[in-house]
């Protein structure tokens, strides 16, 4: 697991329009922290649907593309996403976890929540992700 005092990666301009942060990235396993903010919400104040829906997205498509601190970039698109949506949040924080359910050399399959700091179970995803061809190989498990 990386050491979230340094950030794991360069912000891009999406992440920063979002503020999001990449805090927690290993094999098969990411982690976003996501606090919320008025610029996020829908109408009624709540999580925008496409944000939570952004979120999951990113947290699996990085759970795929883990390659350890010294190895070449690995990148993906997604295929598929298919979002459900649960609860609103009782807390300020939301936390997206992705984790890698299967796949092989060119697609990966993976899976995604977002929570809040309570524990309140506000939305699940699941996807199907690409490898970019222009990139190396994924790790071999």
């Amino acid at each position: 697991m990386n050491d979230v005092s340094t950030p794991i990666e360069d912000e891009y301009e999406f992440q920063k329009l979002m503020g999001y942060q990449l805090v927690e990235w290993e094999q098969d396993r990411a982690v976003l922290n996501c606090p919320m903010k008025p610029k996020l919400t829908n109408r009624q104040g709540q999580p925008h649907g496409g944000m939570l829906a952004t979120l999951m997205d990113t947290a699996m498509g990085y759970c795929g593309c883990f390659a350890g601190a010294d190895e070449v970039s690995i990148h993906c698109m997604t295929l598929t996403l298919t979002s459900n949506y649960l609860s609103r949040p009782k807390g300020k924080m939301l936390i997206a976890e992705g984790r890698k359910t299967g796949g092989g050399k060119r697609v990966f399959f993976a899976e995604a929540s977002v929570k809040d700091e309570t524990g309140e179970l506000i939305a699940t995803a699941s996807g199907s992700f690409r490898y970019r061809q222009t990139y190396q190989d994924p790790p071999k498990n």
